[in-house]
């Protein structure tokens, strides 16, 4: 199981859309120059985006994309989702049939470990990507506060994510 480029460049390419949109809309080959990513790819990613509601895209001179939803309401769940990017850490795509036709024995631990991916996915939305990317995140200093009071009574660590 693993985030492919797919998602990982929706997530970093609606990053760059929800900073610069004050601006007006923001074009795929100002986010391809930004972010190192081909202008083709990111012409497929914004057209699923588009179909998806999560961009509204502007023609002609000064056109481009901009969100179509408040940043608190698009998560990173929305935008995986969005692009057809599977989050599945089971092997047989939670059908239960990984082990002649019934389910492994781990099958119940991967299924548990999509429903915290998705559910932690569906916690983080634009608003608080690009805060963090401001420096101004409060959501991811509370969980650092968290951490650090938890690591006083125990040695588990809560994951956070970096958007680069």
């Amino acid at each position: 199981m693993r985030l492919t480029t797919k998602g990982r460049f929706a997530v970093t390419a609606m990053i760059d859309v929800a900073m610069r949109q004050h601006g007006g809309p923001v074009t795929l080959a100002g986010i391809a120059e930004r972010q190192n990513i081909s202008l083709s790819y990111l012409e497929q990613l914004f057209g699923k985006l588009r179909r998806n509601q999560l961009v509204a895209s502007t023609r002609g001179p000064g056109g481009g994309y901009t969100l179509a939803k408040p940043l608190a309401a698009v998560t990173v769940a929305d935008i995986i989702s969005a692009v057809d990017e599977p989050l599945d850490a089971t092997g047989c795509g939670g059908l239960g049939n990984c082990h002649d036709d019934h389910p492994c024995m781990t099958h119940n631990l991967w299924m548990t470990l999509n429903a915290r991916m998705h559910d932690y996915l569906r916690s983080v939305n634009l608003d608080d990507l690009v805060n963090q990317q401001n420096g101004t995140d409060a959501h991811a200093r509370q969980i650092v506060a968290a951490q650090a009071d938890t690591g006083a009574r125990s040695s588990r660590r809560i994951p956070v994510m970096a958007v680069a």
